[in-house]
C-alpha cells in the first residue's frame, strides 16, 4: 500500500506516479466542466458527448456499438442516452443499412443548435494550455499522442485514431511520414483524431 501511486510519499520518489496523479486531477477538470454545461442545458454529460461526437465525425462511426467503445460505456447506456436525445428531437435515426436492426445517428437542427451551445465546455482549459510556449506545447503534445497510442495498444483505451496506429503512417530514419498525404509530418501535425484514419493491421 505504501507504494500506491496515490500515496504522496510514493510520488516524491517516482515521477511516473506523480504524472498519473496529475492526469487524474486533469480528468476531474473535464468532469466538472462537462457537468456544469450539462446542468445548463438539461442533458447528461454522456448525451452532450454523443451530440458533439456526431457533429464532428463521419456518420459510419455514429452508431450505438461504436459510441459505446468510444466512450467506454455499455451499449444499453448509449441506447438509453440516444432514446432521450431522440425524444427531445435532437437526433434522428437512419435505418438505411444492410442490418434493419441497426441505425446511424444524425443531428437534427435542434441537435446542431445544442452542439453550438455546448461544444465550448473545455475552453477554459484550453485558455490555460495556450499560456505555454510553442516548444512546451510541442513536447506536451508529443508525449500525450504517444501515450494515447500505447494505451490503445495495451488494450486500456479501446478506440484511438492517432497517426501512430494508422496504416498510412510510417517512420523512416526518425521522420514521421503520412503515405495518404504524401508528406513528412512535424510533431504538431500528428493527428489524435484523424478523419481518414485506417487502423493498421496488428502483428
Amino acid at each position: 500500500m505504501d507504494n500506491s501511486l496515490f500515496n504522496p510519499k510514493q510520488q516524491e520518489i517516482d515521477t511516473s506516479s506523480k504524472i498519473v496523479a496529475g492526469l487524474e486531477r486533469i480528468s476531474e477538470v473535464f468532469k466538472v466542466l462537462l457537468w456544469e454545461k450539462a446542468k445548463m442545458v438539461g442533458l447528461s454529460p454522456i448525451q452532450i458527448q454523443i451530440l458533439i461526437f456526431i457533429a464532428f465525425h463521419k456518420q459510419e462511426l455514429c452508431n450505438v456499438s461504436h459510441l459505446a467503445k468510444e466512450f467506454n460505456v455499455t451499449k444499453p447506456t448509449i441506447s438509453d442516452a440516444v432514446k432521450v436525445l431522440d425524444k427531445k428531437g435532437m437526433v434522428s435515426k437512419n435505418f438505411s443499412t444492410s442490418d434493419s436492426r441497426s441505425y446511424l445517428l444524425q443531428l437534427t437542427e435542434m441537435g446542431k443548435k445544442l452542439v453550438t451551445e455546448t461544444n465550448d465546455f473545455a475552453t477554459s482549459l484550453k485558455k490555460q494550455i495556450d499560456k505555454f510556449n510553442e516548444s512546451e506545447l510541442e513536447s506536451l503534445f508529443s508525449t500525450i499522442s504517444q501515450l494515447i497510442f500505447k494505451l490503445n495498444r495495451s488494450g486500456i483505451l479501446t478506440v484511438q485514431r492517432t497517426c501512430y496506429g494508422c496504416t498510412y503512417y510510417q517512420k523512416n530514419n526518425g521522420i514521421d511520414y503520412c503515405n495518404l498525404l504524401q508528406k513528412e509530418l512535424k510533431t504538431t501535425e500528428i493527428r489524435l483524431d484523424c478523419p481518414e484514419f485506417e487502423e493498421k493491421a496488428s502483428g
